[in-house]
């Protein structure tokens, strides 16, 4: 598995970047979000979803893991392939899919090209439980954005330890509620006393 290429941008659209890591282009599938972060960049670190088919090798990057774990969170859900999670995460970015999904917000998903009302509908059922919601929803978008990266990183290192994601993920919003700054390593530890 790859979990991400380092390298050179040597040709960057909305669609797709090319990284050439060590004299070897890749060619990355990526969304509208991922293209906005490097288009300032002549070099990048991407995060790579691999899906291997019989009939191909085809790379998705993404300028955050969150956004990773959205995208296969999404292809989790019946009805949604990999293409049409790559629109998702061009409509909206990692935060307005959390708040639609943890508020039941219909129309937004339904608002985006290719997804229909049973296939929102599904999704939001699907993944409600999976996406980390806050106590005050849509007024915690700006913490949510501030601290999803080192909730990430918390949450991936406490379900290495064998604790479960979603209670994990409950403990961290509590944490993360009360001490919004708090660092990685804190947080590990003050989840660890109240696992």
């Amino acid at each position: 598995m790859i979990e991400y290429i380092k390298g050179e941008i040597t040709d960057l659209t909305p669609a797709y970047v090319v990284v050439e890591s060590n004299g070897v282009g890749y060619f990355v599938n990526i969304s509208l979000n991922t293209y906005t972060a490097l288009s300032s960049s002549s070099s990048c670190k991407i995060y790579i979803y691999e899906a291997i088919r019989e009939d191909a090798y085809v790379l998705y990057g993404f300028s955050e893991k969150a956004e990773r774990e959205k995208f296969m969170l999404l292809i989790s859900v019946s009805g949604i392939g990999a293409n049409t999670a790559r629109m998702i995460l061009s409509s909206l970015t990692v935060s307005e899919l959390e708040t639609a999904i943890a508020t039941g917000n219909v129309s937004a998903l339904k608002s985006i090209k290719g997804i229909g009302a049973k296939t929102a509908e599904r999704a939001i059922v699907d993944l409600k439980d999976k996406i980390s919601k806050t106590s005050e929803g849509v007024a915690q978008l700006p913490l949510m954005t501030a601290v999803s990266q080192v909730k990430t990183e918390a949450l991936s290192a406490l379900t290495m330890l064998g604790f479960k994601s979603q209670d994990s993920s409950k403990v961290l919003d509590k944490i993360f509620l009360e001490q919004p700054s708090v660092t990685v390593e804190e947080a590990i530890k003050k989840a660890l006393k109240m696992l």
